[in-house]
């Protein structure tokens, strides 16, 4: 098992009712998880307390079967690669040193990045399809070039797991494609994966199992075609939604009436 969470909750100072509670999940190698819910219910900051960043009020998280709370900042970057929903900086960095800098966990500390890892960094780019951004100025690309950018940075970083905040939000239909197929791809070598989306149709295409959270029910895991039923997407999101098969695929409709 990569990474455990044990009846994970997370509250704020001051405020009487937790962001979640009680979520307990497990990831082992090439395991893809898929967390779903509506805006609020605490995604991006269960995603925070997995990654060892934003200590829990409650529960446990293990990383590698240690605790993450005892593991140091290098450590936990061997092992554990998180993508936020955005990467923003004042400093005109090459697209390709941004990239380069996912080697820093495996580097010395006085140690500067060489040929290696130009090379890896380069190799990532190319698997993204923006090898041609490799001399870009990262503060003066796209938002959906970015969000590729930081997963090329993955890549050369080498994690067991990565954690992904809403990673197709700033990519094309076609982008969306590609980075599915990636992550399975990717998955098959063994990489665990999480990621949150607000759309259900890429935890069907993508997803072993998944988390579903809401605001007034208990957090639902299991397998991806298990929770995913018509009556849990209605319960989660608070709107009646059908779901649509056909050749082989699933979409989701949500029934709203126009005001």
């Amino acid at each position: 098992m990569i990474l455990a969470a044990e009846k994970l909750g997370f509250s704020y100072a001051g405020r009487p009712e937790p962001v979640f509670a009680d979520v307990s999940l497990g990831i082992a190698a090439g395991e893809v998880v898929c967390v779903l819910g509506p805006n609020g219910v605490g995604k991006s900051t269960l995603l925070r307390c997995l990654a060892g960043l934003s200590p829990p009020s409650a529960g446990k998280v293990e990383l590698a079967g240690q605790p993450i709370a005892a593991l140091s900042r290098p450590a936990i970057a061997r092992l554990l690669a998180l993508v936020p929903q955005s990467y923003e900086t004042v400093f005109a960095f090459s697209v390709r040193t941004v990239v380069e800098m996912g080697r820093a966990p495996h580097l010395g500390l006085f140690d500067v990045p060489g040929s290696e890892v130009t090379g890896l960094a380069l190799e990532a780019l190319a698997t993204l399809g923006i090898r041609h951004l490799a001399d870009a100025a990262y503060t003066e690309i796209s938002g959906g070039e970015r969000q590729l950018v930081q997963i090329a940075r993955v890549l050369v970083q080498a994690p067991k797991l990565m954690i992904l905040d809403e990673p197709t939000a700033h990519l094309d239909f076609a982008n969306q494609a590609r980075f599915l197929a990636l992550v399975r791809r990717l998955a098959g070598t063994g990489l665990a994966v999480i990621f949150t989306t607000h759309a259900p149709d890429h935890a069907y295409t993508l997803a072993d199992r998944t988390l579903a959270l809401s605001r007034d029910h208990p957090p639902a895991i299991g397998p991806t075609f298990d929770i995913l039923t018509e009556a849990t997407l209605s319960r989660t999101y608070g709107v009646p939604i059908r779901l649509i098969r056909a050749d082989g695929h699933i979409s989701c409709v949500a029934e709203v009436e126009a005001t």
